[in-house]
């Protein structure tokens, strides 16, 4: 499912990916702007601009379970790879809401500093840092480093007005997006080991760089250019070269960006279009148009429980999408990828005879699609035990 704010229309819009069409519309606060989804589908987790708060809605229902006052206009928010807290930061007031995800309750406040205008909010893969997107650059911070440890402003990173980001898989690059007017119109990247800029894409003169997401293999970046003439547009970088190897068309204003879990397609709001964007990213071209709500701004993809189902049950463990292949062998063809808490049904269990130094002799044959293997020592048995496979 991918959740789209609209921000004109208050409201939500539940796309089902399967068949790139509107399953549910949710009402929320006043000019949603952003969303997140926790690692395990459960929640997604809006920000309400003019009404400063957060609702929390229940995806297995797709109704609002919840509302969470925050500080003065949040516009962005992410949810831990543990699922334990979402940041959220307000534009208004210069600080970062912490919300504790069990009680739904705020937990903190972190202060970033005034004239800062914090607006979008990325996570470490491992969940120690989160980084805050400072558009207005007080004292020359583009990016502040938040210690999850001490829920304190540990680093802030300089080079010009900061909007949305995204932080590679393997955690090492922070991709940024940012814009001055006609002067600055580029993508930043970050080394995060040292917080200094590694590199600087130009995007081109009034493109206005402002969604940003990464592919969950972390070859690709998609990159919304909001300020492109006409049709908007979405520049797709190669992180091994740090270049623009392609642009395409999209939807007027370009804004939110996310990509599926298993990277076969991008989902891009087009804010003045009052559309979704789809874009297929084996071919970087659009391969479907979806209407929703007015003033579609963010968007954030999961796999959503929507109904129980009988057989055997079991959580991906890892932090980072975890891998199906086609044989159960390490070396066997990629034929998809489970997101971070997703919970799957399983067919059965093979032990293969080997792999005992890496523990890679056990593996689950899923029971839904993608229809593969995976290694047993990436999930967790919800409701064992699992049956023996007759073959492989």
């Amino acid at each position: 499912m991918a959740y789209v704010t609209n921000s004109i229309s208050d409201n939500v819009s539940v796309i089902d990916t399967a068949t790139n069409t509107v399953a549910a519309t949710i009402n929320v606060g006043d000019s949603p702007t952003a969303v997140a989804v926790s690692p395990n589908g459960a929640r997604a987790y809006v920000t309400n601009l003019g009404s400063d708060d957060v609702s929390v809605i229940d995806t297995a229902t797709n109704t609002v379970l919840t509302t969470i006052g925050a500080g003065g206009a949040p516009t962005g928010v992410a949810v831990t790879p543990n699922g334990a807290r979402a940041y959220v930061a307000n534009s208004q007031s210069g600080d970062v809401s912490v919300i504790d995800t069990a009680t739904n309750t705020l937990l903190t406040t972190i202060e970033v500093g005034p004239s800062t205008s914090p607006f979008a909010v990325a996570t470490s893969p491992d969940g120690s840092r989160i980084y805050v997107s400072l558009t207005s650059g007080g004292e020359g911070a583009s990016v502040a480093v938040i210690d999850t440890a001490t829920n304190t402003v540990s680093a802030t990173i300089g080079f010009g007005p900061a909007f949305g980001l995204a932080v590679t898989p393997d955690g090492s690059q922070l991709y940024v997006a940012t814009t001055d007017t006609t002067d600055l119109n580029a993508v930043t990247v970050v080394n995060t080991a040292t917080n200094t800029v590694s590199a600087t894409i130009d995007t081109g003169a009034n493109t206005a760089p402002f969604g940003v997401a990464v592919t969950p293999d972390g070859n690709r970046v998609y990159v919304s250019l909001s300020g492109s003439a006409g049709t908007g547009a979405v520049a797709v970088i190669d992180t091994a070269t740090n270049a623009i190897s392609t642009t395409i068309n999209v939807g007027e204003v370009p804004l939110g960006v996310a990509v599926t879990p298993d990277g076969s397609h991008v989902y891009v709001a087009n804010n003045d279009s009052g559309t979704v964007s789809v874009i297929d990213t084996a071919t970087n071209t659009v391969s479907a148009t979806i209407g929703v709500g007015g003033g579609p701004a963010g968007v954030a993809i999961a796999a959503v429980a929507m109904s129980p189902s009988p057989g055997l049950k079991a959580q991906v463990t890892s932090h980072t999408p975890v891998k199906v292949r086609r044989k159960p062998e390490r070396k066997a063809i990629v034929i998809g990828s489970l997101s971070p808490g997703r919970i799957v049904t399983l067919e059965c269990r093979l032990e293969t005879g080997y792999g005992t130094e890496e523990k890679d002799g056990t593996w689950y044959r899923l029971a839904e699609k993608p229809r593969g293997w995976v290694q047993a020592t990436q999930v967790r048995l919800l409701n064992p035990p699992a049956s023996p496979c007759h073959a492989a």
